[in-house]
């Protein structure tokens, strides 16, 4: 399994996109995140325990309030992080093995691959980099976010730079989008034959 990570608004989905056309699996993590905590499994739960504001009437979580109280505290950080990663872990390791029973080429999307110790499961871990100026500008036009409130996310992760430190690959995401398709698909063609 390839683990694929970056920082916030570095590319990883874009990457993950061509990595799919591609043939890849790719089990993307923010997904399974979000599949975790759907309204009355065990993950949802531990949130509305956890964090009862974010509880909609509907029964969905407000995710952009979440984010918010989650960005502004590490300690409320690590308790969300506490209930999601093992739910998303358990789902990622079955589907992979499905997958991979099946002869594919598995990617992991992980954001935070390195900060959550998954990069010892990977075989590979590729690293999508951008410089800090073009993700902050990215995060900022994605989200709608001050640049304050970029600045905060960016830094409640590792930095972009210890990431590409400990890569196996780097895929640079900063120039125009062919470049990055060239990188993609030479790598595929070097991991995937």
């Amino acid at each position: 399994m390839i683990g694929l990570t970056g920082g916030i608004a570095s590319g990883k989905s874009t990457v993950a996109q061509r990595l799919r056309a591609l043939g890849a699996v790719v089990l993307d993590a923010d997904l399974l995140a979000r599949e975790a905590v759907k309204p009355h499994t065990p993950g949802w739960h531990k949130v509305q325990e956890a964090f009862p504001d974010v509880i909609r009437a509907d029964g969905a979580i407000d995710r952009r309030l979440l984010g918010q109280i989650v960005f502004a505290d590490p300690e409320k950080r690590r308790v969300l992080e506490s209930i999601i990663h093992p739910e998303v872990l358990k789902m990622l390791v079955a589907e992979a093995a499905r997958a991979e029973g099946e002869g594919r080429v598995v990617v992991a999307e992980v954001p935070l691959l390195y900060e959550v110790g998954w990069d010892g499961l990977m075989e590979q871990v590729w690293v999508v980099y951008v410089p800090y100026e073009v993700q902050l500008r990215r995060l900022m036009e994605r989200s709608g976010v001050s640049q304050g409130d970029a600045e905060r996310m960016i830094g409640s992760q590792m930095p972009l730079a210890r990431k590409v430190e400990l890569a196996h690959r780097v895929i640079d995401n900063s120039g125009p989008l062919e470049k990055t398709w060239e990188q993609v698909d030479a790598l595929w063609k070097e991991f995937a034959g």
